[in-house]
């Protein structure tokens, strides 16, 4: 069983939150909140006064937070030991590149980045900073998934894996999460037009300039969705069964459900995934051999202590066996979040690093070369 363990430590980390949108408010500040001997949130900022007047009422703490719409003021605060990034994809190189300026430790919300350019930004930064950066695939730290990376180093040879992300609308099961989140339009227009000039410049540069697909709406939302929803999943996928050498095919129809049929040395991995009106989290890893089958099944992060379980199914002898395993109902953020003390403290850095993500940006491109005939004008 695992249990949250003491701070044995005693140092309790001060942590600066820039982007105090939905994530921040059903997510970050309750998961610091219940992390009060860890962490202790000292400073937001956003460019919404209304989510950070919002944001600063729900941070525990006998000292309210200070606040402000200048990322680079919680970067080169001295009250900040931390710098969580959680707002517009658009901003989370710059302001990430901020706080490793600062050398300060960085929990950076995937996507790092959608395109080579930026990620290569981050991480020449870091060589040059006293900070590491965390990036939040934060299913990677799921006690299940490393449960079930020891099962898979068991097996014999792999014949099969499959990847699926198929899920309802957020909306739905963040609706029922109890942090009763709000959203603002207090943004003034500069803002919005900032964000927007920041998201096309980083779209085309991937899809145009590094991944040659034609630079189209449904290839831009594409990217966006492998970026956001994909993450997650090809992130675990790298870490169980490594990099596939190519994709085979792939049909990207979007909104709706798509497929991918990824090319390893020895054996095919299916990867599904999309947005469908049904409630339901269906999010899993499975992966195959001749005797034994283990699968790793998530469930809606925005409620937490929801169990991610683990399923092994084998021959033993003559019998089928299957043993389900629910090791603790810890969530991954709250186990990402100890792993980040942890390098804080120690001065190590992370897995989920922004090298390993740049991996992530390399299956983009092979997804979206594979059809990207279907963005041709």
């Amino acid at each position: 069983m695992v249990t949250i363990p003491s701070n044995s430590t005693g140092q309790k980390l001060r942590v600066g939150i820039i982007g105090c949108g939905e994530v921040s408010q059903v997510i970050h500040i309750p998961t610091l909140n219940n992390l009060s001997d860890w962490y202790r949130t000292t400073f937001l900022c956003d460019v919404s006064q209304q989510a950070l007047a919002h944001c600063a009422s729900k941070v525990l703490s006998s000292t309210p937070p200070k606040t402000t719409a200048i990322a680079e003021e919680i970067c080169a605060s001295p009250e900040v030991d931390v710098v969580l990034i959680a707002n517009a994809d658009a901003y989370h190189v710059p302001h990430a590149l901020l706080a490793l300026k600062h050398h300060k430790y960085c929990l950076l919300e995937k996507p790092a980045a959608l395109c080579f350019r930026d990620i290569d930004l981050l991480i020449a930064a870091e060589k040059k900073s006293q900070g590491k950066i965390l990036v939040g695939t934060m299913r990677r730290y799921a006690s299940a998934l490393e449960d079930a990376i020891k099962e898979i180093g068991g097996m014999g040879q792999i014949k099969y894996a499959r990847v699926r992300d198929i899920i309802g609308p957020n909306a739905h099961f963040i609706g029922q999460s109890g942090t009763f989140p709000k959203r603002f339009d207090d943004c003034s227009e500069q803002d919005t037009q900032d964000r927007l000039a920041r998201e096309t410049d980083m779209l085309e540069q991937a899809l145009r300039e590094e991944f040659g697909v034609p630079v189209t709406q449904e290839s831009k939302n594409m990217l966006r969705l492998l970026g956001g929803l994909g993450t997650h999943d090809l992130s675990a996928m790298r870490e169980v069964l490594g990099m596939p050498d190519s994709v085979a095919g792939a049909v990207l129809t979007s909104p709706g459900i798509f497929s991918v049929l990824f090319k390893y040395n020895d054996f095919p991995v299916t990867y599904e995934s999309g947005v469908i009106g049904i409630p339901e989290f269906d999010a899993h890893i499975e992966v195959y051999s001749t005797d034994k089958i283990v699968r790793v099944q998530y469930d809606t992060p925005y409620i937490q202590g929801l169990p991610i379980t683990m399923t092994v199914k084998e021959k033993v002898g003559d019998a089928f066996e299957e043993r389900n395993v629910r090791k603790t109902y810890t969530d991954p953020y709250t186990i990402e979040m100890l792993v980040l003390h942890d390098c804080v403290v120690n001065k190590t850095s992370p897995k989920t690093s922004v090298e390993d993500a740049k991996n992530d940006i390399e299956i983009f491109k092979m997804i979206l070369q594979a059809d990207s005939s279907r963005y041709q004008s």
